[in-house]
């Protein structure tokens, strides 16, 4: 694809748990992104965020910065009388400035398809990523969520057919293939100036069955068709040299053998209830995959953390040497929730969940995410190619919130971010 200095159109793909190997090694199911790998620009390793999740994630991707500014600090929010199994869904959740906001000030146009926490966003063609909290039709939340009104309509005539659980449910790899179909119909009738798109498939497989299976090599396969739909309707439209794709991940993944309970510690402690909607509670852990965050019911009762480090550190030397403690400082530092006194993050292969039950520790498989952004199995990846984008650039290490800037200085946006710089070394020269 042509380097060109400034590009009209930035296509920006998340690949959900996308690790470099998937476009560094060419045994790995995705000509597309190894197309893009060997003609445009790649990071080696990229850093994610704390907790690793995919909606501080992806917060930060859009905005530059990291969770502790951006607000939307873990997947889900905290409810203090048990979790409805709501996510932070909604574009009210995030704090500061989105790369959809800049676009529309420059007088440019987006779109989005299943991109996180975009659900009421000012977003000009918006398929949000939501679902609904029971067994119902997975639709249903799309369907009432999607702006503006009609288009969902004018998506299945036109573009994909009758979407339903089927083929669109969050499990489904068919449902990549209606992503790109989505992606490449908007951009061919709209062309939009931003146009994201989020597939999820390969984060799923992930998760159920480990880091290399033969279903996941299926869900690279259909998350790369995705991006070559949108690519194809690029070459066709004779935009390429005027078309950026940038696709990113948004955190790795680490195999699974256990998972470490401490809500059944703070249980025994008094500090809760053994109840998924907690009872009468002090403190609690909300966690996720490898990590889970202290939350107080007063959250100036430092009595309570002092207590509870107490009864981490009376484990036995076996359960202790499964997770360590991330204290506020060092939350503070990583970017993450600073309104959390304390954090733990597990050893690879340990997840950690907030069930207060009996026993505390558990077998599980698959693979989980959410631990810290430097371990090397949380490592997710970084391509570019097209307008703008300097040919053969390799940069060794980059952070999610180094995308933002890039995407902004692409389209010739104002885009200030504190956490986020423009890394210059991958924009080819003027």
């Amino acid at each position: 694809m042509n380097a060109r200095a400034r590009a009209d159109h930035v296509v920006l793909v998340s690949i959900d748990a996308l690790r470099p190997a998937f476009y560094r090694d060419l045994t790995w199911p995705m000509p597309t992104l190894q197309l893009f790998a060997s003609s445009g620009a790649y990071a080696e390793s990229v850093r994610s965020v704390f907790p690793a999740l995919t909606y501080p994630a992806h917060t930060t991707i859009v905005t530059g910065e990291l969770p502790a500014r951006h607000g939307v600090r873990h997947n889900r929010p905290f409810e203090p009388a048990g979790q409805s199994g709501r996510w932070l869904w909604e574009a009210e959740h995030i704090r500061v400035p989105t790369l959809w906001d800049a676009v529309r000030a420059a007088g440019g146009t987006t779109a989005a398809i299943s991109w996180p926490v975009t659900v009421g966003a000012a977003i000009d063609w918006n398929v949000p990523d939501v679902w609904p909290l029971d067994d119902g039709d997975p639709m249903a939340p799309i369907r009432a969520t999607t702006t503006p009104a009609g288009l969902i309509e004018e998506l299945e005539r036109e573009a994909t057919g009758p979407l339903r659980g089927a083929n669109f449910g969050i499990r489904q790899l068919a449902r990549e293939d209606r992503v790109g179909a989505i992606g490449a119909y908007i951009l061919e009738r709209r062309r939009p100036t931003l146009l994201l798109m989020h597939c999820i498939g390969t984060d799923h497989v992930q998760h159920e069955l480990g880091r290399d299976n033969p279903r996941l090599r299926r869900a690279c396969g259909a998350a790369d068709r995705a991006i070559s739909q949108v690519l194809e309707v690029v070459e066709r439209l004779g935009i390429a040299d005027r078309t950026t794709f940038v696709v990113t991940g948004d955190h790795g993944s680490s195999d699974l053998h256990s998972q470490l309970r401490p809500n059944v510690w703070l249980a025994e402690a008094g500090f809760m209830e053994r109840r998924d909607d907690r009872g009468a509670w002090r403190a609690t852990f909300m966690a996720s995959g490898g990590s889970a965050f202290l939350m107080l019911r007063d959250p100036a009762d430092t009595e309570a953390v002092a207590q509870v480090e107490a009864i981490l550190a009376t484990q036995s030397p076996g359960l202790r040497r499964l997770f360590t403690i991330v204290r506020a400082d060092e939350l503070r530092a990583l970017g993450a929730d600073p309104e959390s006194p304390l954090a733990l993050c597990a050893v690879p292969g340990v997840e950690l969940h907030e069930s207060p039950f009996d026993p505390p520790l558990v077998a599980k498989l698959g693979a989980a995410h959410g631990y810290l952004p430097d371990m090397p199995e949380m490592r997710t990846g970084f391509v570019a190619a097209g307008a703008g984008i300097r040919r053969g650039a390799v940069v060794p290490e980059m952070g999610l919130e180094h995308i933002a800037p890039l995407v902004a200085a692409l389209l010739g946006l104002t885009f200030p971010t504190v956490d986020g710089v423009l890394l210059p070394g991958l924009v080819a020269p003027a």
